[in-house]
């Protein structure tokens, strides 16, 4: 593999995880560092990091880790090499189009939520300032 490595510390800085959550991604077969030093420390390249940052964004939408795991392995298969093609390139692209309207549907609730939350919010603060001397 090219490119450079980093240890776990490093890697968990950069992508704004624990050493613990990704030590926890690892035993889940989320993400397995490239490499390893000689010393057995465990060694993250920049995909590592990019399959990482996905799926720090999948956690707070409530996405399961075999859902994790099944849209990281959608996503290798689309960018292996050779390129997948004609029914297994169409059923690819159409559990990743399925993943998307998930993720807006769980961002909609999320939006449903904060409002909900704002506005709740906003009445205590009315209520501040109805009995605030």
């Amino acid at each position: 593999m090219t490119g450079r490595h980093m240890q776990i510390g490093e890697a968990a800085e950069r992508v704004g995880l624990s050493i613990r959550t990704i030590r926890h991604y690892e035993e889940a077969g989320l993400v397995i560092p490239s490499a390893r030093s000689e010393g057995g420390f465990r060694l993250y390249s920049e995909p590592d990091l990019a399959r990482l940052a996905v799926v720090k964004r999948m956690k707070p939408l409530g996405f399961s880790l075999e859902e994790m795991r099944d849209l990281l392995d959608i996503l290798d298969s689309l960018a292996a090499e050779p390129a997948p093609a004609g029914e297994v390139r169409a059923a690819l692209l159409d559990r990743l189009h399925g993943f998307h309207q998930a993720a807006q549907a769980r961002v909609q609730t999320l939006r449903d939520q904060l409002a909900m939350a704002e506005g709740f919010a906003g009445q205590i603060q009315e209520q501040v300032d109805r009995f605030a001397p």
